[in-house]
């Protein structure tokens, strides 16, 4: 991952930590389009990062270098911005806006002390924002407001600072509000500091407020001073505000801080950033890092997720802590045809430093094809990524984030501890990946390619589950939906040169008898020497569903010698897997085995086997053989307003509505049976349904006959297939 060029204003050397206290980590939050991208190139280069900023338009973005981000111009991955704001390091943790690529999203606010949601004044508030905030919310992770865009002639400030505070709930207050010149946006009113904060020049600069805005300064800060004091550890301030006393400026600016810092109070604050036909000043930095670097907390303020030892045991209480034991982990993996793996890591407490042995401890999620692991790895060079750039840095200490080279075996999730003392810290939650992908490689070549590819992959995304269905002999991808899922085609292509095309994905079905039937095997054949002979009479009717086989021996006489009857029983058992009528396995019957004929000489185990498959046959002949179709029961959450357009949904997909019960925050868990054929782009179908604001899951339940004129044509296409 060096350096290629292509940004405008080159990265200097590494910021580095003075003290843990000296540290901020902040995800930037938001929908896609919001501005979080143009945004972190605003913050870099009034910080001196960057000589000037890069455009989105251009592919010239610290943040979005990635072949596949520049061509689509929107984030789809995690990226890392540090910078230095007076004595501070701030590590600007830009995140994906589509809800595609949570996965990098979640491992962002896990990385992140506090989160900046990035909000247009143009499209407000959408579904993922609101489910993200009240995620934090359950954590009291810090969070502040920013809110982009608002010199657009179709943005409006004071529509979407009300919307924050409707859907956000209490704590939520501007600090500024957009001030108008004669040729547009002039600048900021403080609200503390009834000040104007005038850019109209290129500079920043104050003066007094136009006459005009002085009854909304009033009002406004009124209210910013009554939401501040309410949080205050002090409880005379109210009493001696609401009797009339000017409190200092300085005492409510510390209780703001403290306020924000510990996520009871939630700043609102006003940004505009050149892009496009809107060539005005910027706008909102100085402000933005005011309250970046003095109200959000650093990592000691912080609290570090459970720690346990390996072997197992009480959590460990750790704190943020540079000489405390080594416990660090993987928050992000990217995988460089040229440089090999590197890991995006988060100190939480110790000193990480380079060219020594970490004990790499799994993450618990075997079942979606990423390996736990349990083994000693040396570290390689350390690094403070900026975009593709790596800087060389001599250590990474508790609260800080760094890029480690050459850890061949840990992956996203994993990790990384003293071996001495090996520990793993609790997960973070992952959303399942519920849109299945079949792929296949596009020539010998590829295929040869295509599995140690697909593991890089998996190793770098946990919302990624690869599955080799061995029924329907397809590769899976389980993607979190079509651009995730285009995305990752997009790698092997690009990445690791590996083409693979999407085929149909086939739903693994069953097949079973429609009723009694009767059937004779007879395996005949003499060929000289020893010939093959075994004959036998059966019966099959169907179970009840989830029966699976029965076999019944009711010969008498010794027809069937003894010895052949387990031949029967397992001749039978190999046709019921390679299927009867579609070639998909048949479940649910019993097979009695009542009469047949033997030869002393030339009847053999092979023969029996034979007979019994060519019983199970015949048998088939005569009655229907059912379709059975996997069916689910999926749990549906949704906004309160989606309720009945879900419900009539799932009902035109075959489905079965349990019932519905009310959620906390406005929302609806709707259970419902659906057939698996219904809901293979179900992932997709629902965000669109529901504005992005809808999730489910989905649990496998049982086999049901397939209806009638669906099974013919899925027979047919299994036949041709």
């Amino acid at each position: 991952m060096a350096d290629k060029g292509g940004h405008p204003g080159g990265p200097g050397r590494a910021p580095e930590a003075g003290g843990c206290d000296k540290v901020r980590n902040v995800a930037l939050v938001g929908h896609s389009g919001a501005g979080k991208t143009t945004l972190v190139e605003a913050l870099l280069t009034a910080t001196g990062t960057l000589q000037r900023p890069g455009r989105v338009e251009d592919g010239t973005t610290v943040s979005d270098f990635d072949e596949v981000e520049v061509r689509q111009q929107r984030s789809v991955n995690l990226a890392l911005a540090p910078f230095t704001h007076g004595d501070v390091k701030v590590n600007l943790i830009d995140t994906p806006g589509y809800a595609d690529f949570v996965g990098d999203l979640r491992a962002g606010l896990r990385a992140a002390d506090a989160a900046l949601f990035v909000i247009s004044a143009v499209d407000g508030i959408d579904g993922l924002t609101r489910m993200l905030w009240e995620e934090c919310a359950a954590v009291r992770m810090p969070r502040a407001v920013v809110i982009t865009k608002i010199d657009q002639q179709r943005g409006d400030y004071d529509d979407v600072v009300m919307a924050c505070q409707e859907v956000f709930g209490e704590g939520v207050a501007p600090l500024y509000f957009p001030a108008a010149g004669e040729d547009g946006l002039k600048g900021l009113i403080g609200l503390l500091s009834q000040r104007c904060i005038d850019y109209s020049s290129g500079r920043r600069a104050e003066c007094d407020p136009d006459p005009r805005y002085l009854e909304q300064i009033a009002e406004q800060r009124a209210s910013l001073i009554e939401g501040i004091i309410q949080e205050s550890e002090d409880e005379t301030l109210m009493d001696r505000y609401l009797s009339g006393e000017d409190i200092d400026v300085k005492a409510l600016i510390e209780d703001l801080e403290t306020a924000v810092a510990r996520g009871s109070f939630h700043p609102v604050l006003a940004t505009s950033v050149p892009h496009g036909d809107h060539p005005g000043p910027v706008i909102g930095m100085p402000e933005l890092l005011e309250v970046i670097t003095q109200a959000f907390p650093s990592p000691l303020e912080h609290g570090i997720p459970p720690v346990t030892p390996v072997k197992g045991g009480p959590p460990k209480e750790l704190t943020c802590d540079p000489e405390g034991p080594l416990v660090a982990e993987v928050v992000k993996t990217t995988s460089d045809p040229y440089v090999g793996r590197i890991s995006l890591v988060r100190v939480f407490s110790g000193t990480l430093r380079p060219d020594t042995t970490v004990h790499v401890s799994g993450h618990g999620m075997a079942e979606r094809g990423h390996e736990d692991h349990d083994v000693d790895e040396r570290v390689g060079a350390l690094t403070s990524p900026l975009g593709k750039t790596q800087r060389v840095v001599s250590s990474c200490m508790a609260g800080d984030i760094c890029a480690v080279a050459r850890l061949s075996r840990a992956e996203t999730g994993d990790t990384l501890s003293d071996p001495g003392s090996p520990m793993v810290m609790a997960p973070w939650s992952m959303p399942d990946p519920l849109l299945p992908v079949a792929i296949r490689a596009r020539s010998k070549a590829d295929e040869d390619k295509l599995s140690q590819s697909l593991a890089r992959l998996v190793a770098e995304d946990p919302t990624l589950r690869l599955e080799n269905n061995a029924e329907t002999r397809q590769l899976v991808l389980w993607c979190m939906g079509e651009a995730h899922a285009d995305v990752l085609i997009d790698r092997l292509k690009t990445r690791y040169g590996v083409e693979v095309e999407r085929v149909d994905l086939r739903v693994p079905l069953r097949e079973t008898f429609g009723g009694k039937a009767g059937g004779l095997g007879r395996h005949v054949k003499q060929s000289g020497g020893h010939g093959q002979y075994g004959i036998c009479h059966i019966e099959v009717e169907p179970l009840p569903s989830g029966e699976g086989f029965e076999f019944v021996d009711k010969i008498v006489g010794g027809v069937v010698p003894r010895q052949f009857i387990p031949s029967v029983e397992k001749g039978v058992r190999q046709q019921m897997a390679r299927g009867v009528s579609a070639g998909y396995p048949l479940v649910d019957i019993k097979v009695t085995l009542y009469d047949g004929k033997a030869h002393s000489v030339d009847s053999s185990d092979m023969a029996f086997q034979a007979a019994g498959a060519l019983a199970l046959k015949d048998a088939a002949g005569q009655v229907p053989v059912l379709l059975l179709e996997p069916v689910d029961e999926v749990a549906v959450l949704i906004a309160d307003e989606y309720v009945g357009p879900i419900m009539s949904d799932l009902t035109s997909r075959r489905g079965r509505v349990l019932g519905s019960q009310a959620v906390p925050g406005g929302r609806t868990m709707i259970k419902a049976e659906v057939p698996q054929l219904e809901i293979v782009r179900y992932a997709t179908d629902l965000r669109s349904m529901s504005q992005g604001t809808g999730t489910f899951s989905r649990t496998f339940l049982r086999y049901e006959p397939l209806p009638a004129h669906l099974a013919d044509k899925v027979a047919a296409e299994s036949r041709d297939a």
